[in-house]
């Protein structure tokens, strides 16, 4: 069982307040959710991120404006939710190859990972609000997707009960290593809410990890880079999102190491569209602004 974390009360109801209203599903949770399952449809053959579930899964909540996701933003903000994903399941793969068999998904809202793991020996623990899972449920029996045995959903309401708590009560095991995807999330945290939740990682048995992406702040980027930085802001402050946090690749090292880490890898935008963008010919690709960094640790 996880001890020793009660502080991270206040700290991870903080991560989410940007992120839904309390008893009402995640409105990012469906953007996200749309964007992958565009993903599917719209763009070339074959997808970055193969996600059979996501289209089904939204059901009458599926439907896009062609011309407008064909835009150069749309196109980049879903190559940008895609890559991410893709990332962490890889880095997953990579961990379950190894033996790693517990996978924690951090703010899962629609997350499809669970209902098409390859590795029937990798135990998911789908971390959200009650009413985000609520919602999350009522569309899986609507579109009769099973929920796979080695499924385990975390409902969590923070006001009574912390991650550490949740996360025992649903049979995660402390004493072995877990990996844990954590998309979408960072960027809108204070700082003492990430280093206690970083800190709770860090504390697991060798052979553990974390992947996140994160935004570096304004001033260490090109002036060049600025505009997509700033139109960026904009959006998601419009949405009642703001960017909150951010770190130079130096600062976020400091942060790993200051919680246990001993490996660190650092990808820009640039490296990920190398990995999975390289020689597309629909213009699926992530702006090499370096707005949105990638970052992924082990113990």
């Amino acid at each position: 069982m996880l001890r020793g974390h009660e502080n991270m009360l206040p700290a991870l109801r903080d991560w989410y307040t940007p992120i839904m209203e309390t008893g009402r599903p995640s409105r990012t949770a469906l953007r996200v959710a749309q964007r992958r399952a565009i993903h599917q449809v719209l763009d070339q053959r074959p997808p970055v991120l193969n996600d059979p579930i996501a289209i089904p899964l939204l059901g009458r909540d599926f439907a896009y404006d062609a011309e407008q996701e064909s835009s150069r933003f749309a196109r980049a903000f879903r190559a940008f939710m895609v890559a991410r994903s893709r990332l962490a399941e890889d880095q997953l793969a990579a961990a379950a190859a190894k033996g790693l068999a517990q996978y924690v998904v951090l703010g899962a809202g629609l997350d499809t990972f669970a209902y098409r793991n390859p590795f029937p020996q990798v135990r998911v623990f789908e971390v959200d609000f009650p009413a985000t899972q609520q919602w999350k449920h009522s569309l899986l029996a609507a579109a009769s997707i099973p929920i796979p045995a080695n499924l385990t959903f975390v409902p969590l309401d923070f006001e009574h009960m912390t991650l550490a708590d949740g996360l025992a009560a649903a049979g995660f095991d402390s004493a072995r290593p877990a990996f844990f995807g954590w998309l979408g999330v960072v960027p809108y945290l204070s700082l003492p809410a990430f280093r206690s939740s970083l800190e709770t990682i860090g504390r697991l048995p060798a052979g553990s990890g974390v992947c996140f992406d994160f935004a570096q702040p304004p001033e260490a980027l090109e002036p060049e880079h600025l505009p997509v930085f700033q139109a960026l802001a904009a959006r998601v402050a419009a949405a009642g999102e703001p960017f909150r946090l951010f770190f130079t690749p130096e600062q976020l090292r400091q942060e790993f190491r200051a919680a246990g880490f001993t490996r660190v890898e650092i990808r820009t935008p640039g490296e990920l569209n190398d990995m999975y963008f390289k020689g597309r010919t629909d213009g699926l690709a992530m702006p090499r602004a370096g707005v949105g960094m990638f970052a992924t640790a082990w113990k």
